[in-house]
């Protein structure tokens, strides 16, 4: 019998998607342990101690990461890429929220690409 195995996302995957480097996944999950005032959400998995997330929870990742404490109103200056992404996504009549809902979807869809080739990916499909 063949079996799929569940696809997980560690640290690289994680900072890859998000557009940051591993030290910055690794600093949110040291500063916001469980039981803080805004804990980073848990793995789901941990294989010889490396933390793993289901590549669906990759939304909900992004949204802990937009409400983090002091990063101020729109959480803060998007990327290149990302602001790249805003700006052809509202000439095609999504706002912000939308457009941020619509590409943590992609970005679970899409684990392997990181956030600003998704973004890019986005962009010329937008165009086209």
């Amino acid at each position: 019998m063949f079996s799929m195995a569940e696809r997980y996302l560690g640290i690289i995957g994680v900072a890859e998607a998000l557009g940051v480097s591993r030290h910055a996944v690794h600093k949110w999950r040291t500063r916001h342990p469980d039981g803080s005032d805004h804990p980073f959400p848990g793995p789901d998995v941990e294989v010889d101690g490396a933390p793993g997330w289901r590549a669906d929870r990759l939304g909900e990742i992004v949204r802990w990461r937009e409400s983090l404490p002091g990063r101020g109103a729109g959480g803060g200056r998007p990327s290149l890429a990302r602001q790249e992404y805003f700006k052809a996504a509202m000439a095609r009549g999504l706002d912000r929220d939308e457009a941020t809902r619509a590409l943590a979807s992609f970005a679970a869809e899409f684990p392997q690409m990181s956030e600003p080739e998704l973004c890019s990916w986005l962009v010329e499909k937008f165009r086209g």
